[in-house]
Parts: structure tokens; sequence; C-alpha cells
């Protein structure tokens, strides 16, 4: 069975795909209730865990540590990251592989799925626009471990233009050629991409974004105000301000264009305080500067692509139910605002789309620019080596690998090769912005070193006579974003092959493996 699955930072949310229907998928909850999503918090309490609504027991209970939004810390996360939950040390890649294998269990056994125990659930995930490549990778690998099978990963606002085009097909055939702006603000994450719309094929022209922006915010806001407005200067338990925030979303989420006012029930929190009424537009103006500062990026992003035609911006996520954000953007772009009529399932169901046989194709590209640091000046001045440029449009599927190759005479007896990934370049071609640091890998260029298994003790010294070797390294990348690099020592002829991705560990070349970590480099 396909399904595309939109793991949000506040909501999971799935959709199947049904002989070309894409419905959601409803969740039974422990009270027997029905819902279109499944929460990923986890509840910690000594060696216990406790996953999605399961944690719904654990709210009143004070001895277990609620940990919310689990998608907001794979922004700076890798494969060695360690959360404090509960007073003790839990590896993220844990879990988030217990996140997934408690959805996958959800799907099977308590939803209206209808898959058979044993039948391969094959899926489509999202990620963020401007999600690195631990994110993805994290994501993926999680997934996997749970017992899903990967199809692929594709951005939150590019699966929200498949669902577009798919609800708007009359429509679409007479804007063929025109600019789609996706504005999606979920959970934990805001991203903006800009789309031009074809026949069969949507083309992703450019993306941005602010990685820490969403719901979430609203949500905190909104707890400040609401005791602020009490006076409740007290310190909260995790437990009580759990229990605030979810009293908070779920108040958020009531609101309408007509609300006036928002009541908190404080008592939910402790049980000696009291309601309080907080007037809408005491609210809405705390959240203006973060509306705002999306808005500026889309207008800087509109600025950068003045040539780019926009003819409809799409509004989508949870995040953008808030009313004062589609008239905060209409103050700007009028008319050609266009509010989702599934806000916070747009994604789920373009990922179904693509995970479908009949699925309109999306042509990915590299979100940051791909390279490696290397050595000029005889050492005294480091260099940024661009191997995939932002920009560059990943193969389709069936087509052939992009290909870039280098051809050097190493000036040492081992490389020490530092991968890294950068949102910008400056005039002269090196990383401006922000930077992320991929796995570091070894490799014996002197033939009297390709023997050994662990090159992590070896210093790197400076060859005296390195006239006779020659080095080749092949990189390359496939329709799925997966980066491979090939280096090669002659004359001995010695080879490895590596999948790159994000480490935060120095990895080391061994004889007769190579390194088992990959990642979608998809924007």
């Amino acid at each position: 069975m396909r399904i595309g699955i939109d793991f949000g930072t506040t909501r999971v949310v799935a959709a199947r795909v049904d002989r070309g229907n894409f419905p959601l998928v409803h969740f039974e909850t422990p009270d027997g209730q029905s819902t279109d999503w499944f929460p990923p918090i986890v509840a910690v309490r000594g060696d216990q865990r406790l996953y999605g609504w399961q944690v719904a027991a654990a709210h009143e209970d004070d001895s277990w540590t609620i940990l919310r939004s689990l998608k907001r810390s794979l922004r700076s996360g890798d494969p060695h990251t360690e959360l404090h939950v509960g007073g003790q040390a839990l590896s993220l890649r844990l879990l988030l592989s217990e996140m997934m294998a408690a959805l996958r269990t959800q799907l099977l056994e308590h939803s209206n799925l209808g898959a058979q125990p044993n039948e391969p659930l094959e899926v489509f995930l999202g990620v963020p626009a401007n999600a690195n490549s631990n994110q993805r990778f994290l994501t993926e690998e999680a997934a996997q471990s749970a017992g899903f099978t990967v199809l692929g990963l594709m951005n939150e606002p590019s699966a929200a233009a498949i669902e577009y085009a798919y609800r708007n097909s009359a429509e679409r055939r007479s804007r063929i050629g025109s600019g789609l702006l996706v504005y999606d603000m979920g959970g934990g994450t805001f991203d903006v991409s800009l789309l031009t719309l074809g026949e069969t094929e949507h083309t992703v022209e450019t993306s941005d974004g602010i990685p820490n922006l969403g719901g979430d915010d609203f949500d905190e806001i909104l707890a400040d105000l609401a005791l602020e407005t009490a006076g409740h200067e007290a310190s909260l338990t995790p437990a009580e301000r759990h229990r605030l925030l979810e009293e908070c979303r779920e108040k958020k989420e009531s609101l309408n264009p007509n609300t006036r006012k928002v009541t908190i029930d404080l008592e939910r929190v402790r049980p000696s305080w009291s309601q309080i009424t907080i007037p809408v537009d005491d609210y809405y103006e705390r959240c203006r500067p973060l509306i705002e500062s999306t808005r500026e990026v889309v207008e800087n992003l509109l600025s950068a692509h003045a040539g780019l035609p926009l003819d409809i911006l799409y509004v989508t996520g949870g995040g953008s139910e808030l009313p004062p954000v589609a008239r905060i953007l209409r103050e700007t772009f009028g008319r050609k605002v266009r509010r989702s009529a599934y806000m916070r399932s747009a994604s789920a169901v373009g990922l179904a789309i693509r995970a479908s046989a009949q699925a309109d194709s999306l042509r990915e590209q590299f979100n940051r620019n791909f390279g490696i640091w290397r050595e000029a000046d005889a050492g005294g001045t480091i260099v940024f080596d661009l191997i995939f440029p932002r920009g560059l449009r990943l193969p389709k599927s069936g087509e052939l690998a992009l290909s870039i190759e280098r051809v050097y005479q190493p000036a040492h007896n081992l490389g020490h090769f530092r991968y890294l990934e950068c949102s910008k370049l400056d005039e002269h071609g090196q990383p401006t912005g922000e930077i992320t640091n991929w796995e570091q890998i070894r490799f014996p260029f002197d033939p009297r070193l390709q023997s050994l298994h662990d090159l992590s003790a070896c210093p790197v010294q400076r060859l005296e006579d390195h006239s006779n070797l020659t080095v080749h390294e092949t990189y390359t990348c496939d329709a799925k974003g997966n980066v491979q690099v090939k280096i090669s020592a002659d004359p001995s002829g010695y080879t490895r092959n590596f999948l790159i991705a994000q480490s935060a560990h120095d990895g080391s070349a061994t004889n007769g493996s190579a390194s088992k970590r990959s990642l979608s480099a998809k924007a």
C-alpha cells in the first residue's frame, strides 16, 4: 500500500493512494474518537517511553516528562545528537525511530488505512524545503528502521504544489507556465517555494524560508500572554508547561476571523488557577512581527527572481490558519493570495499523489551548494571547491546520474576530505551564510597506507615525491538525491566508494567497506 506522510512538528498527517483518490487516514484515539492526525510527542519516565496518542494518558501525571515538537530538534541535530528528557540523555535517532515505529503500529492497528498486518507500507515522506542533510537522512533512516519502505522524500511546499494542481486540474490547463508560490507555515518551520506549473511537470525555481518559525511560536506567545494577564509569576513544572501549551494550541486553532476574545482555562494547568480572557487583537499584535518576517522572506525571494511571474500565492500549513496570516499577506499581494481548503493536509495529499503511479512529476534541485574544503598556496589557504551548485536540477527517475570529476596530483600521504554545504556563496565563490558540515573521509594516497583498516591515527604529511601519483574523484548524484564519491589512486589502482552524509564525527576509510550513510539532496 502506498501512502504519503507529512511528518510535521505538531501533527503527522497521512494520505493513502486509493484507485486514483487520496483520502486522509483517520486514527482512533484512546477515548474512541476519530482524528485525521497523529501527535509526534514523547512521554518519558525512567526507562519507559510513550508515543503519539499513548501520551494522552500521561498528560495529567507529573511523573512523566513530555517532549513536544521532536521535529524541531532535527534542525540542529546529527546522527550522534542526544536530547535531555526527564533527567536523562536519549538519542535523537532512537526517539525518532521509535516514534516512526509507533506511527506504523497506529496505521496498521488503529486507523482506517485498511492495510494487512504484513502488507508493505510504501511511503513518500515530506521534509521542509530548507531541511539540511541531517534532517533528510535521519527522517528517512527512522522510517526505514520502523519498517516503512521509503519511496522518496519531497519538500513539503513542492508536495503542496502537486496537491494544488490536482485540486485545480481544469484551471491548471490555462495556467501552464504560470508561477505558483507556495507559502507553507507548519508547526515548526516556514517554507516558501516558487514553482512554474507545467502540464505534467512542475519545476521548482527557488526556495527559501525560516527554519525555526511556525505555529509552535504562536502557542508560546499565547501561553506567555496568558500567564502575564493572570499575573502568575510562579515557575511551571514541565508537565504544567505542556498542559498550558496544549490549552493554548487548542484555543489558537479554534480562532476564526470573527473571534474577538480568547479564553484560556488555566485551571487545566494548575487546579488553583482560573480562566482568563484575552482580547484577540492583543494576541495578534504580538504575533504580527513573526508574520511580517515571513512576508519579508517572500518579498525578498520574489525581488531576487523578478523575471519569474507570480500568479498565485498558495497558503498552506497549520500555522497559516491563524487569521492574521492571510490578512497580512493580502496587504501586499492582494487577490493573488489563495488559502488552501486543506491547510493541514495539503502536503500529505500531494505526497500521496506523488507516490501513485499516475502522479504528476516535479523536478527537484539542489537547495544548497555542495562542495569540499581544499588547500591552496601550499596549505596556507583553505578554499571551497564547489561540486554541485545550488539550483542544479536532479535527474529524473531513469535518467543518468549527475557526474563531476576531479583529477590532481596529491601533495600529501593521506587525503582528509571535509565536505560541507552552504546556502550562499560570496563574490569569490566561498561559503557565506549558513554552513553545514558533512561526513569527513580519510583516503590513503600513499600505497604503503592502503592496507591499513584504521587511518584515524595516521598523521597527514607532505610527500617528498608525488610526481608519479594521480588521484581521481568522481562525484555522482542520482534522482533520489543520493551523493556518492568514487576515489581512485594511481598507479596502484586502489579505489573506494562512499555514500556521503552529514556527520558530527570523523570517519576513516577502511578496506572493503564503504560508508553506509546516504542522504536526499532534493530541494
